[in-house]
Order: C-alpha cells, then sequence, then structure tokens
C-alpha cells in the first residue's frame, strides 16, 4: 500500500509541500489587512506567538498521527483509536471538510486566474472599476477560466505525491518567494513607503485589545490550515527517516515568513499611494481586498511608472496569487483522494476522476451562486444576512468546523491515542527531544489550554456568523 500511495522523496519536499499548503491568500493578503487594522507590529508580535505557543503543538499532533498511521485522516483517527467507529467519524469530518473547503478555494482560484490573464493582457484600468468585480463573478465566461484551473490542478495531482505534489512545490514556492521579495524591494523604494515600514515594524502596545488578540489567534490558526487534515495526509507521506519537530519548524517559519513578507508588500504599498490612508477603512475580506481595492492600488501605480508598469506589477503580484492558491488548492484536494486511495482501494486515477465529477458539480453550483442563478445567490439566511450557496459552504467548513477540528485532534492526541505513543512518534529518531521542554510544554498545552482557546473560537464563530452576537462580549 505504501507504494500505491507514494511518499516524499526528501524532507526538503516534504517541507516545501507543507508550507505550500499552508500558504495562501490567507497569508498574502488576509495577514496583511489584519496587521493593518489591529495595530501593526504589535498584531505581528502576538500572531507570530500565537503560531509558536498554539498552532505549532497541533501543527506536530496532526503530522505525527498521519506518519503514525500511514493514513488519511479516517484510517488515522480508525487506527490511532483501535478502530473505535466514533474517531473513524470524526476523520470523515476531515475528509469531508476539505472537500468542501476545495470547492469555494477553486471558485476564488478561478477569480484569481482571470486578475492574472487581464492584468497580463493590459486590462487593469477595466479590474479596477468599481462594478468589474461584481460583473466578472456574474459572467458566463468564467467558465473558461474554471477549466483551465482545474485542468492545472488535475495535472498536478495526476502525477503523485513525488512526481506531482513534491515536484511542483519544489517549482512555484521558490518562485513564490523570489517574487514576493522582488515586489517588496521594489514597494519599499517608492517615496511614503517607510510610514508603512514604521507602522508594520515599530510596535505600539498601547494598541493591543482583546479584539487584537482575538484577530490574532483566528489568522495564526486559519492561515496554517489547521484542522483540514492536509498535515495528517502529509505526515502520512513522511519518511521515519525524518525528524518531525524539525520539519514543523521549518514548515510554520516557512509559512510564517510569507505572511511576515507579505504585510511588508501590502502596507508600504498602501501608504505610498495614500499617505493619509485610513487603515481602519479597509475591508475585513480578503476577497474584497485582492479583487476591489488591490487592482485600484496598482492602477495609481501608473503616475510614478506609467500604465504599462503599472499593469507589469499587478500581474506579478497576482502570478504570486494564484501560485500561492493553486499549491494549497493541490493540498486541500489531495485529501478525499488518499481517502479514496486508502479506503476504497481506488486508483489513482479513478480517484481524480471521481474527485472531478462531484466536487466539479458543487464548484459549478458554488460559481452560479454569485449572481447567475438567483435562488443560489439567495439561499438562506441566518444571522441577519442572506446567503448564497457560496457563502454557506465558507461559513460552515472554513470558519466553523476548522477550529473544531483543531480541538478534536488535541483531545484525540492527549486522551484516546495513547500519549506515550504520540509522544515517542514525535521524538522518533530525536532521542533529546523526549527529555526537552519543548516535549513536556507540547504534552501540557495539547491536554490542557490549547484545546480550550479552540473551543472558545469555535463557539464565538457559531455566535457570530448564525446567531449574529459576539459570545466574548468584545
Amino acid at each position: 500500500m505504501s507504494g500505491l500511495r507514494g511518499q516524499f522523496s526528501s524532507r526538503l519536499g516534504f517541507i516545501l509541500a507543507a508550507a505550500g499548503s499552508a500558504v495562501g491568500i490567507g497569508n498574502l493578503v488576509g495577514f496583511p489587512v489584519m496587521a493593518a487594522k489591529n495595530g501593526g507590529a504589535a498584531f505581528l508580535i502576538i500572531y507570530i506567538a500565537f503560531v509558536a505557543l498554539v498552532c505549532f503543538p497541533v501543527m506536530l499532533a496532526e503530522i505525527a498521527m498521519g506518519r503514525a498511521s500511514q493514513k488519511n485522516p479516517v484510517g488515522a483517527f480508525y487506527a490511532l483509536s483501535d478502530k473505535s467507529r466514533v474517531w473513524g467519524r470524526v476523520g470523515g469530518l476531515a475528509i469531508v471538510t476539505p472537500f468542501m473547503i476545495a470547492v469555494f478555494y477553486s471558485v476564488i482560484t478561478v477569480w484569481i486566474t482571470l486578475y492574472m490573464l487581464q492584468s497580463a493582457f493590459g486590462n487593469l484600468d477595466r479590474l479596477a472599476e468599481p462594478a468589474a468585480f461584481g460583473e466578472i463573478v456574474a459572467s458566463p465566461t468564467l467558465f473558461i477560466y474554471l477549466f483551465f484551473t482545474l485542468g492545472l490542478v488535475y495535472i498536478i495531482l495526476s502525477g503523485g505525491v513525488r512526481d506531482g505534489i513534491e515536484k511542483a512545490a519544489k517549482i512555484l514556492m521558490p518562485l513564490l518567494f523570489l517574487m514576493l521579495l522582488a515586489l517588496v524591494v521594489f514597494v519599499m523604494t517608492l517615496e511614503n513607503s517607510g510610514a508603512g515600514i514604521s507602522y508594520y515594524l515599530i510596535p505600539d502596545f498601547s494598541k493591543i485589545n482583546s479584539t487584537v488578540v482575538r484577530s490574532a489567534l483566528n489568522q495564526a490558526f486559519f492561515s496554517l490550515s489547521l484542522g483540514m487534515g492536509i498535515l495528517i495526509t502529509y505526515g502520512s507521506y513522511f519518511s521515519r527517516d525524518e525528524k518531525i519537530v524539525n520539519s514543523t519548524r521549518l514548515v510554520a517559519v516557512t509559512d510564517t515568513a510569507v505572511a511576515f513578507f507579505a504585510g511588508l508588500l501590502i502596507l508600504p504599498a498602501i501608504f505610498a499611494i495614500n499617505p493619509d490612508v485610513d487603515v481602519q477603512g479597509l475591508s475585513d475580506s480578503s476577497v474584497s481586498l485582492i479583487f476591489s481595492y488591490l487592482p485600484q492600488l496598482f492602477l495609481e501605480m501608473q503616475t510614478f511608472l506609467g500604465y504599462t508598469g503599472a499593469s507589469i506589477v499587478a500581474t506579478v503580484f497576482f502570478v504570486l496569487v494564484f501560485f500561492a492558491a493553486i499549491t494549497s488548492l493541490v493540498s486541500i484536494t489531495e485529501i478525499p483522494i488518499s481517502w479514496m486511495v486508502d479506503e476504497k482501494h481506488y486508483s489513482r486515477r479513478k480517484a481524480l476522476g471521481v474527485m472531478g465529477v462531484v466536487a466539479g458539480a458543487f464548484i459549478i453550483l458554488a460559481t452560479m451562486s454569485l449572481g447567475m442563478v438567483g435562488w443560489l445567490s439567495s439561499l438562506v439566511t441566518y444571522g441577519g444576512n442572506s446567503k448564497s450557496f457560496f457563502d454557506v459552504i465558507y461559513d460552515l467548513f472554513y470558519d466553523t468546523v476548522l477550529p473544531l477540528m483543531g480541538f478534536l485532534v488535541c483531545i484525540f492526541c492527549s486522551y484516546r491515542w495513547k500519549r506515550s505513543e504520540f509522544m515517542n512518534e514525535v521524538g522518533e529518531g530525536d532521542e533529546k527531544y523526549l527529555s526537552s521542554i519543548l516535549c513536556a510544554y507540547v504534552s501540557f498545552s495539547l491536554a490542557t489550554f490549547i484545546p480550550l482557546i479552540l473551543l472558545l473560537v469555535f463557539a464565538n464563530n457559531v455566535a457570530q456568523i448564525y446567531f449574529g452576537f459576539n459570545l466574548l462580549g468584545f
């Protein structure tokens, strides 16, 4: 079975693939926006603390589950719980969740594809029009870009773990870093960019409040793609000859570095174009920022770059986001495929075919729910707002289920899977780890305050999204 499932050829392959799964729209746009609206450097410091103290232990738990079981999330929960049907169903939730997340993420990736190509073709002025995004997402021509995007994902996944996922990560992730750094260097040369750099890097601790803390925790957990089953699945492809702790640390550092440099790109750019910008007035939505605000920001660069120069900068940025979106989408889609290969004993080609047909149907419905079909665009109402089919998938599986899955992983590793076996798996080949302070911290935190934090995040998200009030009272 291991030969059928495949395995990463090297530690670097695992790190780049796992980092690729985590690095996405949340890092490149969501993080800079949250940093801008929540005190800049103060938010950055708290975010890094949460990555290290809360997210890192959960990452270790998910990867250890995958490597110990050599299974997808369903198989991992089932095997490590001595074949408990209840925990097997929890694993099932970790299959349905990435499947549905892949649906809405595919739609967003299609939009990115369109904006990337349109910028390259010299249509930046059209993309910058206030009504452009609403017209684009409601246009049937979007399906042309959909087939292109899904075809690329299929080609990558059809290559398997080494020749598909790993090879794509080894190409796309270095390119992503190089383009991001190039854009950062360029933006730093712009007049007035220093104001954005200062806001982002010089902390004002008076800005720290409960909202900043809550926003940093949400951003840290979601940006690392925890609770999706990705790291469980990728952990099952991870060699037993490699050290989990060191590799996981590099994945976390890589993901955080991308978020950090994305902030160093977006914030100085915003201040350079408009030194008097009201950062609190920025939209909370990453989608709104990418497809409405940033095209306008890039177009304003024509004042000192010319239209062609502004279009080139916009194109490079959208290529950057496209690479991040593709690596994340490939990782998310791999989870249900791995389940079909492991549990249903499908060939990889058959699993890809089934995934393409079933997910394709949901993706088409989600695409049509954004202005093309009335009843899909106003499917239900909750929390005082009318929601489309796309909105329902996002709210239910991204904002609601992910912290719940993180909580269940903590409970499972601490109380159902024998804790000694869990810690031994993490410390496999790393004798110093088992007697380290880190080992003691991971064991204690996963059994105590981390699951409580994630349960509180889950409960508060449910209260806010579905009932329209803040459970925490701030």
